[in-house]
């Protein structure tokens, strides 16, 4: 008799931590991750009089995980603080809808509802969108790991990038503990001197980027590894399955014919995240230079 009221206390505790750990789950996911409404997007000095600045479109139209009134709420509201006017279409690109736009965002598009990992453009769009960066388009183009990388990766290859899906990792240049963020700095050399990171004057100069979980990219001939990989990095599939990041970027800006074009192999660090238990992701995260990268990449897709 002894044994089995043991036996019952022990099924009833064990029912007990379950049943908190299932509804910690669901509080968790039904209140995720939301834009962290401390984080100051002000700009102290800004590029353009308000509503003065180029235009900066955001694609929606491509189940885009990120978009300007989610995930991306605070990078339109930073770029409408430096100046900018921030815009979404939902169309198709074709050479008609994108005349005229400036500067053009593609972040986390995914294939077809239940096919997430296809490509999320078709041909004619890949073809449209390079023709309109070649005669002076400005194309940011933002693809996390797997399944944002697969969607994206037919359109990376019509500016000769290949994109390596899998999460990058780096068992030494890392930001706490997790190998995933990853830290570019000038002092650990994964940081390339260029316009982006250099800025135009002292307090534009970017010294830290740090990245949250994402992918790695090839660089082609003249494009510039903005953010580089270390040659002892890796592209992590499975414990028995990893490939080296040696060459590779997380981050690269190029000439395209008349155009420029911006790739990131990782999304949150544009964006100024805070999940339920108070954990921050992005801009936010006390320690790096991103608000400021942010603003300097925009500054140069604008040819500031």
């Amino acid at each position: 008799m002894h044994a089995s009221r043991i036996a019952l206390w022990i099924a009833g505790g064990v029912t007990c931590v379950v049943a908190a750990g299932l509804g910690f789950v669901y509080w968790y996911d039904a209140v995720g991750q939301r834009s962290d409404p401390n984080f100051d997007l002000s700009v102290a000095h800004p590029n353009f009089v308000a509503g003065d600045g180029p235009r900066v479109t955001f694609d929606v139209g491509h189940r885009n995980f990120h978009t300007p009134t989610g995930r991306y709420q605070p990078l339109a509201e930073l770029l409408r603080n430096d100046g900018y006017k921030v815009d979404q279409r939902s169309s198709a690109f074709t050479l008609g809808s994108l005349a005229g736009l400036q500067i053009l965002v593609i972040a986390n598009a995914l294939g077809p509802d239940g096919h997430e990992a296809r490509a999320a453009f078709t041909q004619d769009e890949d073809a449209a969108l390079a023709a309109w960066v070649q005669h002076g388009g400005s194309l940011l183009l933002v693809a996390d790991h797997v399944p944002f990388a697969s969607a994206a990766r037919q359109l990376a290859q019509s500016f000769g990038v290949t994109m390596y899906l899998a999460f990058a990792r780096d068992d030494k240049n890392h930001f706490g503990w997790d190998n995933e963020v990853l830290l570019f700095s000038r002092a650990n050399g994964l940081l390339t001197a260029c316009p982006i990171t250099d800025g135009r004057t002292a307090a534009e100069r970017i010294n830290t980027v740090v990245t949250f979980t994402g992918q790695s990219m090839s660089v082609p001939a003249g494009a510039v590894p903005v953010l580089h990989m270390d040659d002892n990095a890796y592209d992590w599939q499975s414990r028995a399955i990893r490939h080296s990041a040696r060459g590779h970027a997380q981050a690269i800006a190029m000439m395209f014919g008349s155009g420029r074009v911006v790739m990131f192999g990782e999304a949150a660090l544009l964006s100024a995240q805070v999940d339920p238990l108070g954990f921050k992701m992005g801009m936010n995260v006390p320690g790096n230079d991103d608000k400021q990268f942010a603003l300097n990449v925009f500054r140069w897709l604008s040819a500031q």
